[in-house]
């Protein structure tokens, strides 16, 4: 059955039924300079925090000065900068990629997670969070233990967060909804599928089948973004901003919470 944008509201008046707010984040992903896209992408924010994953080894010092005058040229504008990888190489002898995979040496990734958010605090001081998002949302839960010793805090990966992916001293918050066609055009995923997505996880969360506590996280790439996707985000934008039972949550409200429900 398609899925529409009656589908998606009327999933938000039954969480305001119950009483309940649907939380909602938004990551974009690859950054490393500033470009036309990603000023475009912040343009249709509209003040809806985004959260920047940022490359480390790529990243560039104009970045950061751009994105600072950005955003005290737009007062409401909101943005953090996440750690994306190390250099976003694949080191997978499988046929999944991955930068981290689990038979890399530990001591070399250890090396790199570090390197990588010292680069990020360098260049963008507090607007850096200590959050990994590995590079194909994949990083094997065998490793979670190495972030807090590399100054890493929190992770965000695909899928529902589980409460065997934990690790003492890191938070959890994924994406859930990835708007991109990777398997085909690598243009919009088309507004059932995003819709769906959304509605999915949210009635999920409602219902207590997946931690209800984690927000729905919707997944971007500025550079490759399409007019179909822009149309899109901002009509979820004016959509969500307007109903009651809705709120986006920045990087700093996620990642920082002192209770972590796995449930």
């Amino acid at each position: 059955m398609m899925v529409k944008w009656p589908d998606l509201m009327a999933e938000f008046d039954r969480w305001e039924e119950a009483g309940r707010v649907a939380t909602l984040w938004w990551r974009d992903d690859d950054a490393v300079m500033p470009t036309a896209r990603l000023g475009r992408l912040l343009s249709i924010a509209s003040g809806v925090p985004v959260s920047l994953a940022v490359i480390p080894a790529d990243a560039q010092q104009e970045l950061a000065q751009w994105l600072a005058q950005y955003l005290r040229s737009a007062p409401k504008a909101s943005a953090a900068v996440l750690q994306h990888g190390w250099r976003h190489l694949n080191h997978s002898s499988g046929r999944k990629k991955s930068e981290f995979p689990a038979e890399r040496p530990r001591p070399e990734m250890a090396f790199e997670l570090s390197a990588g958010w010292a680069r990020l605090r360098d260049l963008f001081g507090t607007r850096a969070q200590s959050v990994l998002v590995p590079p194909w949302n994949r990083f094997d839960d065998s490793l979670l233990g190495l972030l807090a010793g590399c100054g890493l805090t929190g992770i965000s990966r695909a899928g529902p967060r589980t409460s065997s992916a934990w690790a003492p001293g890191v938070i959890e918050a994924n994406i859930h909804v990835d708007v991109v066609a990777w398997k085909g055009s690598r243009e919009f995923v088309g507004e059932d599928a995003a819709l769906g997505g959304l509605v999915k996880h949210l009635r999920a969360r409602r219902l207590r089948a997946v931690c209800a506590d984690e927000p729905t996280g919707i997944l971007t790439h500025h550079l490759i973004q399409d007019e179909a996707t822009d149309a899109f985000l901002d009509r979820l934008i004016t959509a969500t901003v307007a109903h009651p039972a809705v709120r986006w949550l920045d990087a700093g409200e996620i990642f920082t919470s002192d209770v972590l429900d796995p449930g």
